[in-house]
């Protein structure tokens, strides 16, 4: 959504995946997250990878973990679904089946229609690197939740 003086510019959903998909392909970040789709058929834009490396000097480091993102009908006006893939102990996070919920989670509790997918990837890792989830015993490297 933009203003442009007294009016409001509802940007469509679908240009605002393909911005987000193009920024991601361009690899727009750090290099610490990034995000494209799971089906490069995916007309609809709707189901998306991320990956999130394990922040230095954190029981995550020296991991890379995988996440499934849905951006339903309604993004950006609605939060996206977020699920890890890869296993991971960590607030905020369901321990069977990897859902984050969006109650613990900051950028998603208080969602925005200006917030991204980097956004919720950033704030993940963010989330790695507070003092109590550094004291979450980890499971074995390479597990993947069963759903």
């Amino acid at each position: 959504m933009a203003t442009t003086g007294s009016k409001t510019v509802t940007v469509p959903r679908n240009f605002r995946l393909l911005e987000e998909l193009e920024e991601g392909q361009k690899g727009a970040s750090d290099g610490t997250v990034s995000w494209g789709l799971e089906d490069d058929e995916d007309m609809t834009l709707t189901r998306w990878t991320g990956m999130i490396v394990g922040p230095t000097r954190t029981i995550y480091e020296h991991r890379i973990y995988s996440l499934k993102i849905d951006c339903g009908p309604r993004y950006p006006e609605i939060a996206p679904h977020v699920r890890f893939v890869s296993k991971i102990n960590m607030n905020g996070v369901n321990n069977s089946n990897g859902i984050v919920d969006p109650k613990s989670i900051s950028v998603l509790a208080k969602w925005q229609n200006s917030y991204s997918i980097k956004a919720v990837l950033t704030e993940l890792r963010r989330q790695m690197m507070c003092k109590e989830n550094g004291k979450l015993a980890q499971p074995p490297e390479g597990q993947s939740f069963n759903n």
